[in-house]
């Protein structure tokens, strides 16, 4: 069931249509534009092939008439989970083009979060690889379709096996109905605190504008080339300006299957890259690896790096060894974007995490009783603007607690603004780990933990690291004595056996008789922080 949770009330949207914040385009619309106007040039390359503005634009066309042949219809939802390859731009503008709603799953995602997101949506079909990284997601298809009663169809791009072939499925093309550009384009995962990921309505007009808005301050033309190393279904490289926002500008992406530098370097030199986007654990074994490396990476003009806080030491790296602009950038699922500016001094570039990308973004830092802190303090960051949701999918109790009464969103990131108007990020709010970008929501750890049956109770808590800002940490409080000698190792297999995936097993594991309470209390999960940095920072000291 749809609710109107996402909808912005009337008197803003007429105010960002006003504005021509909202141009009232959807991404179907958009492409056929981008297609008359570039033709034959090229909108995307991967290793295996090249797409062109007009083949991307007919072949969307093609299998958006396939999957209304298998029944697709406007707003069936659809979960795609699909690698960097090229067949995500076809799938994604097919069912932009059929108005159905695709739900953005990442490659790492497994069983758990599958299930989940096919379940809660509803959704009418799975859209996967066949393998990808040594992982077998036809295995996984199976279960999906045994287990969720509104998956009706399964769709693999490669060798299909059972079910149906991406590749047997382009059609001669259909006219369909226009979309609404008010409508919901599609769903993206948030990097919740609270259990698996709320979903994150976006709409044509309030996605594109991003598109547009972060082009803009990127500065990104047609002779724009951009590579995308991270997973392309994530929000900072689909739209920041990511891939769509370089076909927004009519540029070139190019896909890297891997971020190796190995992989990722030679494209650089190769396709004459001007800008791409890495995290900050990345970022690090780049600057290490470019060094030691031959290739010719005098093309690229824009290294953006964001996720997660970029240590400035590393920031003041980037210029002296890759040759060109650091730009940083701190951004949600969930709308507001910053970045640092292209001829920002090097001050800002290396100490903040820049400012809003729109003059439309409100903006405000308040204490935990809502209240504005002063100019240069430490506080919560609420935002709202055109491209900031107004509501979660389907969570109403959740959005009373996320959202304000007048329409702000609670990020949950601790934040303080420099009198230049940018932003340097202190730290989190809410209980979440924040991996080397990937989030991971300590609540839905800790209840697969408990689910074991030596678990008596567990808090997961992030540790500091070097190379991914944090990890995770799990304590946990065993049922009975003689289970002391339980094995960390088996806890790990356990939470991989029921599906979890991969980046939110927890790094490391202690045992521990109990928990340190606060006053009310609760687990005080900063005594368990400390408790962990301290052990970390005694076995640095000793090595």
């Amino acid at each position: 069931m749809f609710t109107n949770d996402y909808r912005w009330p009337e008197e803003f949207a007429r105010y960002y249509r006003r504005e021509g914040c909202w141009q009232g385009i959807t991404f179907g619309g958009l492409l056929r534009n981008r297609a008359e106007r570039y033709g034959d040039r090229t909108a995307v390359s991967s290793k295996e092939r090249e797409i062109s503005y007009r083949e991307l634009d007919r072949n969307a066309d093609r299998l958006a008439a396939g999957f209304y042949q298998l029944g697709i219809r406007r707003k069936d939802r659809v979960v795609v989970q699909l690698p960097n390859k090229p067949e995500f731009f076809e799938i994604v503008f097919a069912l932009f083009r059929l108005g159905a709603l695709p739900v953005f799953a990442l490659p790492s995602h497994r069983y758990n979060e599958i299930r989940y997101f096919c379940a809660f949506t509803e959704a009418k079909m799975y859209i996967a690889a066949d393998e990808d990284g040594g992982f077998d997601y036809r295995q996984l298809a199976k279960k999906i379709i045994a287990d969720v009663p509104t998956v009706q169809h399964v769709v693999i791009a490669g060798d299909a096996g059972e079910f149906a072939s991406l590749g047997h499925l382009y059609e001669d093309p259909v006219a369909f109905p226009d979309v609404s550009s008010e409508a919901i384009a599609f769903f993206q995962l948030s990097g919740g605190s609270t259990g698996l990921p709320k979903l994150i309505p976006r709409t044509h007009d309030d996605y594109i504008y991003s598109l547009h808005a972060s082009a803009e301050v990127c500065e990104l033309d047609e002779h724009s080339v951009y590579l995308a190393v991270l997973p392309i279904a994530h929000n900072y490289p689909l739209s920041s300006p990511g891939v769509l926002g370089t076909l927004y500008a009519g540029g070139k992406v190019v896909l890297s299957s891997g971020a190796s530098p190995d992989e990722a370097l030679p494209l650089i030199e190769q396709e004459q890259v001007t800008i791409t986007a890495l995290v900050p654990p990345l970022a690090l074994i780049w600057l290490e690896a470019v060094p030691l490396r031959q290739y010719d990476l005098s093309s690229l003009k824009v290294l953006q790096v964001g996720g997660a806080k970029f240590n400035a030491e590393a920031a003041r790296r980037v210029k002296p060894i890759f040759g060109c602009t650091l730009q940083q950038v701190y951004g949600m699922a969930e709308g507001l974007v910053n970045y640092t500016r292209l001829d920002d001094p090097e001050e800002i570039i290396v100490h903040t995490q820049g400012k809003p990308m729109s003059r439309y973004d409100d903006i405000r830092i308040v204490d935990e009783e809502d209240i504005e802190v002063a100019p240069g303090e430490t506080g919560e960051l609420l935002t709202r603007g055109p491209y900031t949701i107004r509501g979660y999918y389907n969570a109403e109790l959740h959005n009373k607690k996320a959202f304000t009464a007048d329409g702000f969103y609670r990020t949950g990131d601790l934040v303080r603004l420099t009198p230049a108007g940018y932003f340097v990020v202190e730290g989190r709010a809410k209980d979440q780990i924040n991996r080397g970008g990937e989030k991971i929501a300590a609540e839905e750890v800790e209840n697969h933990l408990l689910a074991h049956d030596s678990v008596h109770d567990a808090a997961v808590v992030a540790m500091p690291d070097k190379y991914l800002g944090e990890r995770s940490c799990a304590f946990v409080i065993l049922r009975s004595c003689d289970q002391r000698n339980q094995n960390p190792v088996e806890l790990k297999a356990f939470l991989r056996e029921r599906g979890l995936a991969a980046y939110k097993i927890p790094d490391r594991i202690e045992v521990i008789d109990g928990f340190p309470k606060t006053a009310v209390g609760k687990v005080n999960k900063r005594v368990l922080r400390q408790i962990i940095a301290d052990k970390l920072q005694l076995h640095e000291k000793q090595a």
